[in-house]
């Protein structure tokens, strides 16, 4: 049989034809055990399912409730609920018909509650999937631009589909052998993504920043306040007395620096907020006057926490200047790159995050630039022995001996336990696109955002707050002579406007400072496939939905 009529033959087998197997020769061949002929019924377990080998043919209905989906037989049982599933997804985005659907909340959640108490036995996949992506906010839709919110692959999600069906657990060796391996060499491609040796890096995958920082901030407390007080501080906590600790961040960074630091014993008040300039960038010498005053006042300066991409405008702290000033003050150097660690993956934007390496921990988001399902978070460390306070032992999970005879643990390198293997489709991701192929969908997103600021400006009754940095774009809606308080007021209620209608999914936050006029509209544009004509049809829906506004007050 030549390579060609071989692959016909592998192709005709796959479509499911009648063809009759064949031997080497090209006549007839023993019959294939693993396909059923016309008339022989179907093989089937004690427990309901095809056996190894069989194809389940049956509807929705054939489904054994209690069916598994490991097992040679479970993608088999999965096959007829995943095509339920698809169905019910189309059928949802097509109800919805936008890009979230219409009507005030309190209407929605009145419909939803019904539609749960509907749904029941073998028509509830059916009924709540349909529900769900009736519900929901698509963030596919070029009008969906809220948040750092992204549309994900279809090649991620099918990896993620294979993670939950065999559902590997991350916390020990013998739950997840490929999946332990596999998260370990995507860690040391992503260490080396940004700018760290792989050899003498560590890292994990996490829930998200939150989790992250959380991490970082962690390992800051037990290096640098526990070096300077001779304690471990993971052990005995943080003691009443001795120097008061303090976290440096921007005005502008993400609320989850003080969470940290109130998790960690620390309080939200050790947390210095260091003023941010017109982009939202901290200013250097505000981060050099914080520090010498902090020591002037005999305290510890544990951490500076820079970030790399806020939420609001995408702004990038200076790293390099952040990097000396806390390497000149004894702190820890944790960059938030939640958001900024897409720009890695662009020739074009990878300059704006120059100096991430100098970082003693950073946090990434392949669920925001990355265009992962939830969760797809990355925390890393620039030398592995930082995780020195992190490390535990399980006897009934990473046994030392075990280790010794060679089998990898990953538990000392997370705060969670069971862990999902959410490494898997980033891996598959990177090794279908590459960096190149991911980089452009980076540099589509940033150009969108560069063209949608032009047509804001082109626009009278919008004022663009600044050039856009990554992907996000800020700017507000002018009543005609409106003071600063009724400006916000407009602004918040065109927004709701427009989720209230179905129309348009825009985001809302405030400018860093006091007093009214601060309030500004988001774009978040994430998807890589929306049109410069589409963001147009965005901004003309904003201004349109601020005059119904003004027409109504």
């Amino acid at each position: 049989m030549t390579e060609e009529s071989h692959g016909r033959a592998t192709a005709d087998r796959g479509l499911g034809t009648a063809r009759e197997p064949h031997d080497e020769r090209g006549g007839p061949g023993r019959p294939d055990p693993g396909r059923r002929h016309p008339g022989q019924p179907e093989p089937v377990s004690a427990r309901g399912v095809p056996r190894p080998g069989a194809a389940f043919r049956g509807g929705l209905d054939a489904v054994p409730r209690t069916a598994l989906s490991g097992a040679p037989g479970g993608p088999a049982v999965l096959e007829p609920l995943v095509h339920t599933v698809l169905e019910a997804l189309a059928k949802g985005a097509a109800r919805r018909g936008g890009p979230v659907p219409a009507g005030a909340p309190g209407e929605l959640a009145a419909r939803f509650a019904r539609e749960f108490a509907e749904a029941e036995g073998d028509g509830a996949l059916r009924q709540l999937t349909e529900l769900l992506a009736y519900g929901s906010a698509d963030p596919a839709d070029p009008s969906c631009a809220a948040h750092l919110h992204c549309p994900p692959l279809a090649v991620a999600v099918a990896a993620d589909l294979a993670v939950s069906a065999v559902n590997p657990s991350q916390d020990s060796w013998d739950q997840a052998p490929a999946a332990t391996a596999v998260e370990t060499l995507l860690l040391q491609e992503l260490a080396q993504l940004v700018g760290y040796e792989p050899a003498e890096a560590a890292g994990v995958l996490t829930s998200g920043g939150t989790e992250s920082n959380l991490m970082g901030l962690m390992l800051a407390r037990d290096r640098v306040l526990g070096g300077a007080l001779r304690r471990q501080i993971e052990l005995s906590g943080v003691p009443g007395a001795g120097p008061r600790p303090r976290i440096f961040a921007s005005a502008a960074a993400h609320f989850s620096v003080q969470r940290s630091a109130a998790l960690l014993g620390l309080g939200e008040d050790a947390v210095v907020c260091v003023p941010v300039d017109r982009e939202l960038r901290m200013r250097p010498d505000a981060l050099a006057s914080a520090l010498r005053d902090c020591v002037a006042r005999g305290e510890l300066p544990v951490a500076v926490v820079a970030t790399a991409g806020t939420t609001d405008t995408g702004a990038v702290d200076p790293l390099r200047t952040c990097a000396a000033l806390a390497a000149e003050f004894g702190a820890w150097l944790h960059v938030d790159a939640a958001y900024g660690g897409g720009a890695l993956l662009s020739d074009e934007l990878a300059p704006l995050v120059r100096g991430i390496a100098l970082a003693d921990s950073v946090s990434l988001d392949w669920h925001k630039l990355g265009w992962q399902p939830v969760a797809a978070g990355i925390f890393l460390v620039r030398r592995a022995e930082t995780y020195a306070s992190l490390a535990r032992r399980a006897v009934y999970l990473n046994p030392q001996d075990d280790e010794e005879a060679g089998y990898p643990s990953l538990l000392g390198l997370s705060l969670r336990t069971t862990r999902r293997a959410d490494a898997f489709k980033i891996a598959v991701t990177l090794r279908t696109l590459g960096r190149e192929g991911l980089g452009r969908l980076v540099d589509a997103c940033h150009a969108l955002a560069v063209g949608g600021a032009e047509q804001v400006r082109a626009r009278p009754r919008l004022e663009l707050h600044s050039v856009p940095v990554l992907s996000a774009l800020l700017f507000r809606y002018l009543p005609e002579g409106a003071d600063p308080a009724h400006t916000d007021r407009v602004n918040a209620a065109l927004r709701r406007r427009l989720l209230r209608e179905g129309r348009a999914v825009v985001g809302r936050t405030e400018l860093p400072g006091r007093g009214p006029g601060r309030v500004r509209l988001k774009l978040t544009l994430l998807n890589p496939h929306t049109t410069p004509a589409e963001v147009e049809r965005l901004l003309d829906a904003v201004v349109a939905a601020g005059l119904a506004e003004e027409e109504d007050r």
